[in-house]
């Protein structure tokens, strides 16, 4: 899929310059630029999916943990008294 986009001179001329440092084309800056925008948007998108689906649930089941039981299972973290993690409850 061929596509064109218009830059302005001076975002041209900094993708160059920064070909130029990397030893690659502009082509390939521009390519990973917007592999690496798309990927971040995607991972959060797909965080606030995950976390609309979270809410959901919550108000339907009303299933949760606390504050204080999630900071007190995460500081066993890395620890030789790692816990499983804590069961949701109502």
């Amino acid at each position: 899929m061929a596509t064109s986009v218009k830059l302005d001179d001076d975002l041209k001329d900094r993708i160059q310059r920064l070909a130029d440092i990397r030893h690659r084309s502009a082509h390939w800056v521009m390519r990973e630029a917007i592999r690496s925008y798309i990927e971040r948007e995607e991972a959060r998108e797909d965080f606030k999916q995950e976390a609309l689906a979270s809410w959901t649930a919550f108000h339907e089941t009303g299933r949760h943990l606390n504050n204080q039981e999630i900071r007190t299972w995460l500081n066993t973290w890395g620890t030789d008294k790692e816990t499983e993690n804590p069961q949701c409850h109502e």
